[in-house]
């Protein structure tokens, strides 16, 4: 199997997951605070990744040439992706969140050329444009009802798309990482220690932003961080790095937006 279609097919098992993941975290935060749910996934999801490289006898410790690739997807990926994306989705519905965080493409294009040495042509720059028109376009309500005096839902929904574009951002960091970094271990089982990084990061976080933070133990709440934990979460990461080191990051955030 060529490198090409082996990332199609890892790109499409993300994207299944990725989007399954939104509605169910929707749902779940009905019954739980943001940030506290990030931690949930994270701690379950490390749980996941150690028991199947475990019983598949691949778990290995990474090495310091792949720690910074551990860091920097626990970080951006996993701690701040899942947070803001969190943080925003308490604010607003779900289909337009999830066109608003899988705006990678608007980070990736400029900073693929510097950073990668993977320079955009002109009809890549162009759908940037269209991207960033398209953006304004959905954040323009929330402009409206500021300016007609709704101050509290349009301070509202104006922080909320702050958020997920702030997770936007973390991600397309984290995929010119991967797609920079020089492998070691493979993006299988660097994950495991990606996601411990993530949760060591979001439970200070966690009682930072939210002291009086919660997960009911309901249906509603825990099914969902299940499903997030165990499938949807490990899935998504290990998809996103594995599909970065096969074809270019601009191809990779483009692919994603599939996800809406």
């Amino acid at each position: 199997m060529n490198n090409q279609l082996k990332a199609a097919c890892i790109l499409a098992l993300g994207v299944a997951a990725a989007g399954s993941a939104w509605p169910a975290i929707k749902h779940g935060l009905a019954d739980a605070t943001p940030v506290w749910y990030a931690v949930g996934r994270a701690v379950i999801s490390t749980g996941t990744g150690f028991a199947v490289l475990g019983a598949l006898g691949r778990l290995r410790r990474p090495t310091r040439a792949d720690l910074p690739i551990v860091l920097s997807v626990g970080a951006l990926q996993l701690c701040l992706f899942f947070t803001l994306v969190n943080l925003g989705l308490a604010l607003l519905p779900a289909g337009r969140s999830v066109i608003l965080a899988y705006t990678t493409t608007l980070f990736v294009v400029p900073l693929a050329g510097p950073v990668l040495g993977e320079w955009p042509r002109a009809r890549q720059l162009l759908g940037v444009a269209l991207g960033v028109a398209g953006v304004a376009l959905l954040l323009s309500p929330a402009f409206g009802q500021i300016a007609g005096g709704g101050m509290g839902a349009g301070t509202s929904a104006f922080a909320g798309y702050v958020y997920l574009l702030g997770a936007a951002l973390c991600w397309a960091l984290a995929i010119l990482h991967s797609r920079l970094h020089r492998w070691h271990l493979s993006p299988l089982q660097v994950m495991p220690w990606q996601m411990l990084f993530a949760a060591v990061l979001l439970v200070p976080l966690a009682l930072l932003l939210e002291p009086q933070g919660y997960i009911r133990p309901t249906t509603r709440a825990l099914l969902p961080l299940a499903y997030l934990g165990l499938l949807a979460g490990p899935i998504i990461t290990w998809s996103s790095t594995s599909v970065a080191r096969l074809i270019p990051a601009v191809a990779v955030s483009l692919g994603y937006l599939l996800t809406p």
